[in-house]
């Protein structure tokens, strides 16, 4: 359960960063690289992922939920 947890997260981490990053990441991947090192706030991509993770979580548990009064045993 931990392991599909994990890769979940890394999931999220990855489109994130593409997304967000895209033409950085395209143009001059080297450059943004070094400048990852330099950042003011270099954690901001985990707790993006983070809050992200957490927002589809807390929507998954409202799934689950609310799917058992609609089981038939």
């Amino acid at each position: 359960m931990l392991k599909k947890e994990f890769f979940i997260f890394i999931i999220i981490f990855f489109l994130l960063s593409l997304g967000i990053h895209l033409n950085q990441w395209i143009v001059h991947p080297m450059s943004h690289l070094e400048h990852l090192s330099h950042d003011k706030m270099p954690f901001h991509p985990l707790l993006y992922s983070f809050l992200v993770y957490l927002i589809i979580g807390i929507i998954r548990f409202i799934i689950r939920f609310f799917s058992k009064f609609f089981r038939t045993h």
